[in-house]
């Protein structure tokens, strides 16, 4: 009598579906089931061009810039590189010609890919989504296997629709239990991260599991999967249940009818098998997370907003002391100052980690009916064309401008500093984006990572604050 499957994990069962075959070498060519592109897909458009090679599937392509765009308009000519533009502009041309369908700036649509493909019912669960960009990982929250790749991997997932990939590692990461008030996804994200390292899942497709992760909604998901890289993941999922089909149910992009029916049906079967194997788990407590704060130059260098910045040498392991000493160097901090006296000069919300709808309520619940402090610039960017207008339709445009907060159009904007989207030399950005590398929002900018409430806090305040205390007078 044959032996039953061993049990599986949501990785291993979406990457036997899409094995089409393995080299000796141990490289497995997966099927792609969606490819997103963005103005970043130029060059890879270019390869195929001088190869006479056509895109294999456009129909399972995306295309929407994002990178490259002005926020302050909807006009390129506004972009002042001409490199950049020009990226914008091959967008277009090479998603016409290959009949790609493309959200472009003219299209209400138009948004932050990772924003997008969720929006549109473009990402589904047990499908594999490819992107160059590494915060592909985002889609995994509706139970996909997301990653980013390269412009060589995209020109090859264009003109094959299947990439090389070698397996990696599983990683569950569970947080069970209830989060405190003012306590947010991003905070979890923020304290995985610290906790692990962001070399802590590498090698690893993490899954985020307990009760805390089933008790976010689905935009809460979407901002954990989406800094799996920043832990070093290849990717990050979490299993598909009623909160994924609720979200799905209707989207343009998303099957309809019996086809609907069945699909859910098949994707009820995706979860993790109860037994299943895994290489590394960790596990943490919700009740013992606080709002975070990074106060470095990397998304693992945070403490909780009740913290200090930490004492290099308190590190007994030379390479961490002295990259610590670097960070602070790089931020203008002293060690035991109390994250609460750091003075901030810009205020980012938006971005593919925090740009969606639920993120623009929950800023604008915070500094309703308050005004951005003296000395402080603060940006909302919503993550979409659709974002924007749900925001107008609910009046939280208002509610940011009577603040004093700018209201702007999507794109990437100040998450990595183009078109003069940028924080000056010196300055400290409270940012609701995902990382706080050296020069990231700017030659010699500041960046504090950190929730939208978080933020929105700072930006009537005009330092790290706890927004706790902000929510503690609003009751």
């Amino acid at each position: 009598m044959a032996s039953e499957r061993a049990p599986r994990t949501l990785f291993e069962k979406i990457w036997s579906k899409h094995r089409i075959m393995e080299r000796d070498d141990g490289q497995v060519l997966l099927y792609i089931d969606n490819h997103l592109v963005q103005d970043g897909a130029a060059p890879a458009f270019e390869m195929l061009r001088r190869r006479g090679i056509a895109p294999r599937a456009p129909q399972r392509t995306f295309a929407t810039p994002d990178h490259y765009v002005p926020t302050d308009s909807r006009d390129l000519n506004t972009v002042a590189d001409p490199e950049k533009r020009r990226m914008a502009e091959a967008l277009r041309q090479d998603s016409a010609r290959a009949g790609i369908p493309f959200f472009g700036l003219d299209d209400r649509r138009q948004g932050i890919v990772h924003v997008v493909g969720p929006e549109q019912g473009l990402s589904w669960p047990g499908t594999t989504i490819v992107c160059g960009d590494s915060h592909t990982s985002t889609h995994g929250a509706l139970g996909a296997l997301a990653f980013g790749i390269g412009a060589t991997e995209v020109s090859h997932v264009l003109a094959t629709q299947a990439l090389w990939q070698r397996k990696p590692r599983t990683m569950r990461i569970a947080v069970d239990g209830a989060l405190g008030a003012g306590v947010s996804a991003k905070d979890v994200v923020l304290s995985i991260i610290g906790r692990i390292g962001t070399a802590g899942a590498t090698g690893h497709v993490v899954e985020y599991t307990g009760s805390t992760i089933a008790g976010l909604s689905m935009e809460g998901r979407l901002t954990v999967c989406n800094m799996s890289i920043e832990a070093g993941a290849r990717a990050g999922m979490i299993a598909p249940d009623d909160t994924t089909f609720q979200y799905l149910a209707g989207r343009p992009f998303a099957p309809a009818g019996q086809a609907w029916d069945d699909a859910v049906t098949m994707w009820r079967n995706l979860p993790s098998d109860a037994d299943a194997a895994y290489d590394r788990e960790v596990a943490l407590v919700a009740g013992d997370i606080q709002p975070m704060v990074t106060w470095g130059t990397s998304p693992e260098d945070v403490v909780p907003i009740t913290g200090r910045v930490p004492d290099p040498a308190g590190v007994s392991e030379a390479g961490r002391r002295e990259a610590l000493t670097r960070a602070l160097a790089y931020m203008g901090l002293t060690p035991g100052t109390s994250m609460t006296d750091l003075r901030i000069d810009h205020v980012f919300i938006g971005s593919c980690t925090n740009g969606r709808i639920e993120d623009l309520r929950i800023a604008a619940g915070v500094v309703k009916g308050r005004r951005v402090a003296a000395g402080v610039e603060a940006w909302v960017v919503p993550g979409s064309g659709l974002v924007k207008e749900q925001a107008e339709s609910e009046g939280l445009d208002r509610i940011f401008k009577d603040a004093g907060l700018q209201w702007r159009y999507a794109g990437c904007s100040m998450c990595l500093g183009t078109n003069g989207d940028m924080v000056a030399p010196g300055k400290r950005c409270a940012s609701t984006t995902n990382r706080n590398f050296v020069g990231r929002q700017g030659p010699g900018s500041r960046t504090h990572l950190l929730s939208p409430a978080m933020a929105a806090a700072a930006a009537v305040t005009g330092r790290l604050t706890d927004v706790r205390k902000l929510l503690d007078n609003a009751a």
